[in-house]
This record gives structure tokens, C-alpha cells and sequence, in this order.
């Protein structure tokens, strides 16, 4: 069942338009930006296009407001019980609209018409196209933002990696962060960061002279102990015993290479 508090569309405010309220509402907020708007996610504030949905879930923090012009959307204030609403995949992330005026249209109906029965049917065939574009903004934008990102992990695992700092750069919530990370490479962030800065430290103990905790501060560790229990932990070998084994074997190796 759903029940709309507050409808519209073609809303247009000022310049200098901030929406901010960081309770959220005891009820669902859906808006459809019409021109550039500002969102902030994660505390972090970034532009977006226009024809840009967000989908605030009840007592999630809300916050846009317009980019250094006049701002327009369409919006909805609603509660409901329905499961295409309540487990809408991405939450309080905006996302782009493939077919805005069709959006309008049915923004424009639900604003007209009387019979409760006609407004949910409609309200379901708008949650349909916005979980189209949803799953067309997964499959396409983030396949290549998740390779990219996972390509620099790779490049310098010693950064100071944090979940909440990628998520930020995409733009999309931690949890939908692990849960999309995790379905591309079958492995989750942190998980693949500590494998890549293994990865490091097996090279140079293998091909440097560098001090244990040398290595340990170039990988991204900042107590060697730590640096030690995770390698042994993940690899079952200390980082002195993987040194002298790999010295060992190179040296058997050679022992038997022909003159």
C-alpha cells in the first residue's frame, strides 16, 4: 500500500536553494532533479546532471541544493509497504534517468489524480523505470569505476585504503560498495587490498635486502607486528622464513643450472 503526503513537479527555486534536513522524514523522499544539482553523500558534496533520481528512505540524512542557478526537480513524499520500494537496491544514491519526460508524465499524473488505486499503479510502473535505470547504471557506470579503482589498489596497495573513502568516490554508499565489489571480482575491498600488499611484500623480501620493517612500512603497515601476523596469517609462513626459503631455493636453483 502507498500513501502520498506531499506531490509535484516542475518545481523551480532559487540559486542559492539548499534543502537540508539531516533527520530525514518519518517517510519515503523521492526526487528527480530537472536541472544540475548538488547532493551530498557520505559528507561529501559533488555535482550531478540533471535528470538525476535519489530515493531517501525514512530518517536517512537529506541534503541538495542547487548549483549557482536556479534549481528544478520533480519530488514525492510517501510512505509504503510495497517490496520494490522497501528493497530498492540504492538508497539515498542518486542515479541517472534514461527517459525524463516519461518520469514528468507519470510525476504529473500522480499529482492529478484522485483514486488511490490509479496512483499506485502508477507509482509502480515509475518505480519499474527508475529500477531499469538503476540496473542499467550498475551494469555500464560502475563496471568501469570498480576496474579502475581496483587497478590502483593493485598499483599502490601501501595507500591508506578505507571502504568509506572508495565508496565516497564513487559516489555510492559502503555497503553498496562491498556488495557490487564483491559480485565484480568475488572478493571483498579489504580483503583484495591486504592480497595486493602481500603481493608487494613477497617481491620485496624475494628481490631486496630491505629490512622486515622497511617492507612492512612500503606495503602500507604501520606495525610491523601487525604486518607479520597478517602475512603468516594469510600466507602461513613468517616473512623471515619466506625470505630464507626463496634464498634457498634460488640458490638450489643455480647449484643445478649446467656450466
Amino acid at each position: 500500500m502507498n500513501q502520498i503526503y506531499s506531490v509535484g513537479y516542475d518545481a523551480v527555486h532559487p540559486n542559492d536553494f539548499i534543502y537540508n534536513v539531516p533527520e530525514g522524514f518519518h517517510n519515503y523522499l523521492l526526487v528527480i532533479t530537472t536541472t544540475t544539482a548538488l547532493f551530498r553523500i557520505n559528507e561529501t558534496i559533488s555535482e550531478y546532471p540533471a535528470h538525476t533520481a535519489v530515493l531517501y528512505p525514512p530518517a536517512s540524512p537529506i541534503w541538495y541544493g542547487a548549483v549557482q542557478k536556479p534549481y528544478g526537480n520533480h519530488w514525492m513524499r510517501f510512505t509504503s509497504d510495497e517490496s520494490f520500494i522497501t528493497n530498492f537496491s540504492r538508497p539515498a544514491i542518486p542515479f541517472s534517468v534514461s527517459d525524463p519526460e516519461y518520469c514528468r508524465n507519470l510525476f504529473q499524473l500522480i499529482t492529478w489524480e484522485s483514486s488511490q488505486a490509479v496512483v499506485s499503479m502508477l507509482i509502480r510502473i515509475l518505480f519499474g523505470k527508475l529500477c531499469d535505470d538503476l540496473l542499467y547504471t550498475q551494469n555500464t557506470c560502475h563496471d568501469q569505476e570498480l576496474l579502475s579503482l581496483r587497478r590502483r589498489i593493485s598499483s599502490f596497495p601501501q595507500l591508506p585504503w578505507k571502504i568509506s573513502d572508495m565508496a565516497g568516490e564513487l559516489h555510492i554508499s559502503a555497503g553498496y560498495l562491498q556488495l557490487l565489489y564483491k559480485q565484480k571480482f568475488h572478493i571483498s575491498c579489504m580483503d583484495d587490498v591486504i592480497g595486493f600488499r602481500l603481493s608487494k611484500a613477497r617481491d620485496l623480501l624475494t628481490y631486496t635486502t630491505q629490512s622486515i620493517a622497511e617492507i612492512a612500512e612500503q606495503c602500507g603497515y604501520g606495525n610491523t607486528e601487525h604486518f607479520c601476523r597478517q602475512f603468516r596469517k594469510h600466507l602461513g609462513i613468517s616473512p623471515g622464513r619466506y625470505r630464507k626459503t626463496t634464498a634457498d631455493m634460488d640458490v638450489q636453483a643455480v647449484s643445478r643450472s649446467p656450466n
